[in-house]
């Protein structure tokens, strides 16, 4: 059994890692994107029903202030953007409370990047010509790119932007995922979340890079709406050999409609026996002082690191993963 103190990952990750962290510098730094850094222990954090957080206390005189590590830099970024920094990218550690596995790890390394003026579409060819020089192999050929709704029926036969729970019980059951019907109950998002999982994305394995967009409205999550189908979100997800390594927004500039989200997002929690959280007023007034027209997309370097280095565990590439921090 090797010794807890030595690092999990071996002198080659390590060297790997450096150079992709270099590799994708050059490429910001050609493109006239800028560096930036933001805090990760913060005054608030996001209210995503979906995601935990840790938290501390800052014992500040008079009173103790809670205080909370960063599910991703997103909030600051865009408070920066809003300040007027033009296009921006950050390199940084963020934190997701109870994710251990095989491709998670409760600290993890992300890049984050905003694209001022840029469209979805843009920001997904930005996003394929980044992968495409760090693995250094042109992966446009091959990228295939699919609507959520046009993937989610070929394989399930489900309409995904429609909710009926009992076709979506009726499929449960005929595929071995009775187990969903208690977990997801009437949540329709939970339910796609579920599915998308379990049964389509295995299916995106097949494929080397793959771009699943248009997601339901639902999961817009910081997203915008289509202005020309409420049904749908602007977002997309960057899938490589099946694995979700990478979330993409035209971002949300509207600060009543964002706060409406936070709103709606802490009913779910007080609906789920989970803590409500105190909404980020410094993003929100970002906001509204004016967020410019942007897309941003958040890329796992762990798993991209995993994918260069043909490892099978996110613990294979982290020096020191979370049993051994």
């Amino acid at each position: 059994m090797a010794e807890q103190w030595r690092p999990a990952c071996d002198l080659r990750q390590l060297q790997c890692r450096a150079k992709m962290l270099e590799k994708i510098r050059l490429f910001f730094k050609q493109r006239k994107v800028l560096e930036v850094e933001t805090p990760l222990l913060c005054h608030a954090t996001g209210t995503d029903p979906q995601l935990d957080f840790f938290s501390s206390f800052y014992h500040s005189v008079p009173d103790k202030k809670e205080v909370f590590l960063q599910t991703s830099p997103e909030f600051a970024m865009k408070r920066l953007l809003a300040a007027g920094s033009g296009s921006i990218f950050q390199i940084c550690k963020a934190f997701r409370n109870g994710e251990s596995g095989r491709f998670h790890n409760p600290e993890f390394s992300i890049l984050e990047w905003y694209r001022v003026d840029f469209s979805l579409q843009q920001l997904i060819g930005e996003t394929i010509a980044l992968l495409s020089h760090v693995l250094e192999k042109d992966l446009a050929a091959s990228t295939k790119v699919f609507s959520y709704q046009q993937l989610f029926e070929e394989i399930t036969g489900l309409n995904a932007l429609v909710f009926c729970l009992e076709s979506y019980k009726s499929y449960a059951e005929r595929n071995s995922l009775t187990e969903a019907v208690k977990l997801c109950e009437n949540d329709h998002s939970l339910w796609l979340d579920f599915i998308f999982s379990h049964k389509v994305q295995p299916e995106l394995g097949q494929y080397p890079v793959c771009i699943v967009h248009n997601y339901p409205a639902i999961q817009a999550s910081l997203a915008r709406i289509n202005p020309d189908d409420s049904a749908i979100a602007e977002r997309f997800e960057v899938f490589i050999n099946g694995m979700e390594i990478a979330n993409g927004f035209h971002e949300l500039a509207d600060s009543k409609e964002q706060e409406l989200r936070f709103d709606q997002e802490n009913q779910i929690r007080k609906q789920k026996g989970l803590a409500t959280v105190k909404k980020d007023n410094y993003f929100l007034d970002a906001l509204s002082a004016g967020l410019p027209d942007c897309s941003g997309i958040a890329l796992g370097l762990d798993r991209l690191l995993m994918i260069i280095t043909n490892a099978g565990f996110l613990k294979d590439v982290i020096s020191f993963p979370f049993d051994r921090a």
